[in-house]
């Protein structure tokens, strides 16, 4: 069993290298998308990329259901190591698999029964409403594999794995790559060759995760039913507020798709480009919530309060640098972007909304994810869940609706890089006044719970 990496060395050091592999690993998994985009484009079929389009908004859901287990099972299972505590961070482990399995495959079934009727809530109709349900249908049972890869990559960064963390996804990424040109024009079977593919993909992600956690770390092991009841309240006191949290996001998406809907399939194929372009360019950003919870789990497990303000303060400094960089790369690219995935006008004034200005948004977007890593895994995950809803709930709605009114498609990206930014400076205050406040885990008492946790569990 591995021991806790995190306590000792440069925190700055150890936020560039977990973000890093993080972001590696995290836009692979969405580089499955945008090369299933990609080819999807050398059809020259606007409809397929809106179908396309309209599928992920509601994939991103479940997405997001499987990102907050993993938040919890990061929060959980570093800070056990950070106490020393292997044998109680080897049942959490275990049992954060057990229920992410079980409630993925409940999550699933649910959407499989409503997918038509959220489609077209979401904006779809005709022809590309029937395209995005022959999508859903076939790549929807392959997401609790999925969501067992994040879970069990989040339990690798816990530990300190970075490298096989991103090999989980990053080895199935280069396989949908090299299979999406086979399956769709070599099997000429089209945009459902793209969904088989994905489906391939993401069952190598939960069978690789699986085989590092058993093969190389022998976290995993038996629990039964008492391990699992004693584990079941305290996950979900981290688990259901980080789950809301995450929702907040595809729920902006999904309102975000709507408004751009009124604009016709062009600009929604030219959202659907964003959307894949948003998570490989500032793919750092957002590993950098996951990859950071590792590394303040572990210090304040071992009540190590003045590194844990240093993590805090290094994962901001280097999303304001990890943006502009992005930004200056995207901002260079923005015709060649257009011309490789073949958007028309509408498109195209979508992308070039996005990359000019609103790009510029997810430094106040970066600060937000820093401060909801600290939430989570320090004790107030309610605080994470309110600041995201604030944002993609309250204040993305008016500011979206009045800016298209005013702009078109581009005043939707507007509105949503405003609502980023004054979301986000609150937050990233209000994170600071918190972490400069704690004290140690074993001196307080977190409104969780959740540091009894694995001594319940003996």
């Amino acid at each position: 069993m591995p021991q806790a990496r995190f306590l000792e060395g440069s925190t700055m050091s150890h936020v560039i290298r977990m973000t890093l592999t993080g972001a590696a690993a995290l836009t692979f998994m969405f580089l499955i998308d945008t090369a299933t985009l990609f080819w999807i484009s050398r059809l020259r079929d606007e409809a397929l990329m809106a179908a396309l389009g309209f599928a992920w908004t509601i994939q991103f859901f479940i997405i997001s259901t499987g990102i907050g287990l993993a938040i919890a099972t990061t929060a959980l299972v570093s800070r056990a190591f950070g106490e020393g505590d292997i044998a109680g961070a080897r049942r959490l482990a275990t049992a954060s698999v057990v229920i992410t399995l079980a409630s993925q495959v409940l999550l699933v079934v649910a959407v499989m029964l409503w997918r038509r009727t959220i489609l077209h809530y979401a904006g779809a109709s005709g022809a590309t409403l029937d395209i995005a349900d022959r999508f859903l249908v076939i790549t929807l049972p392959s997401m609790p594999l999925m969501a067992i890869g994040m879970c069990g990559g989040a339990i690798l960064r816990a530990i300190g794995d970075a490298w096989r963390a991103m090999l989980v996804t990053m080895i199935a990424g280069i396989v949908a790559m090299l299979l999406d040109p086979v399956f769709i024009f070599w099997l000429d079977l089209g945009i459902d060759g793209a969904a088989w593919v994905m489906l391939i993909a993401r069952v190598g992600v939960g069978v690789l995760a699986l085989w590092y956690l058993i093969g190389a770390h022998r976290i995993l092991g038996r629990v039964g039913p008492g391990d699992l009841k004693a584990i079941l309240h305290p996950f979900g006191l981290i688990a259901v507020p980080a789950i809301m949290t995450q929702m907040s996001t595809p729920f902006g998406n999904a309102l975000l798709t709507h408004f751009i809907a009124a604009f016709g399939d062009g600009a929604v194929a030219g959202f659907a480009v964003i959307s894949r372009l948003t998570v490989l360019a500032f793919g750092g950003i957002f590993a950098l919530s996951g990859a950071i919870g590792g590394i303040l789990g572990q210090n304040y497990g071992a009540g190590l309060m003045p590194r844990v303000r240093r993590v805090y303060r290094d994962s901001v400094l280097f999303c304001f640098a990890y943006t502009l960089a992005a930004w200056a790369i995207l901002f260079a690219t923005r015709e060649r972007v257009v011309e490789l995935f073949r958007l028309g006008h509408e498109g195209a004034v979508v992308i070039d909304a996005f990359v000019g200005i609103a790009a510029g948004g997810f430094v106040f977007t970066g600060a937000l994810f820093v401060a909801n890593s600290a939430f989570n895994t320090l004790g107030k995950p309610l605080w994470s869940t309110g600041f995201n809803w604030a944002r993609d709930g309250f204040v993305l709605l008016p500011f979206a609706w009045a800016m298209s009114r005013a702009f078109g498609a581009p005043g939707v990206l507007y509105g949503q890089a405003a609502a980023g930014v004054v979301v986000g400076t609150i937050a990233a205050w209000a994170g600071w006044r918190f972490v400069a406040g704690l004290m140690p885990a074993r001196l307080g008492v977190l409104e969780t719970g959740a540091e009894d946790l694995h001594h319940r569990a003996r």
